[in-house]
């Protein structure tokens, strides 16, 4: 699997979100995508109480450790790679998370509108 571009939604290098806790569907701290990539773990997040708890609502867990996968779970103020449309979701449910745009892949643009990422930009 070759990543596409890491170009961010400005156009720019994509930069990294994330490397404590690693993030990315490569898990190299950055937000890259590729066609397997069916989530588009592209929006570049950063975890609040209210959105980690609206993930558990709808579904899912964020935050609870699961270590047999070494995942220590979310806490406030990381930063993670969330897919697309989870952040659509959230943010039509009034709960998104703030965004880091330089993090944010050109391909979240597939699903979310640029005004609406930078509505939420950190």
């Amino acid at each position: 699997m070759e990543p596409d571009d890491p170009v961010n939604v400005l156009g720019q290098p994509l930069t990294p979100c994330s490397t404590d806790p690693l993030t990315g569907f490569f898990r190299d701290g950055h937000c890259n995508t590729c066609t397997a990539d069916q989530g588009s773990h592209t929006v570049c997040a950063v975890m609040t109480a209210e959105f980690l708890a609206y993930s558990k609502y709808v579904g899912n867990d964020l935050s609870t450790p699961r270590p047999e996968f070494g995942f220590d779970g979310l806490r406030p103020g990381d930063r993670w790679c969330l897919c697309a449309a989870r952040f659509l979701q959230a943010h039509d449910e009034g709960c998104a998370p703030d965004v880091a745009l330089s993090s944010t892949h050109q391909r979240a643009l597939d699903i979310v509108s640029l005004d609406v990422l930078k509505a939420h930009a950190s």
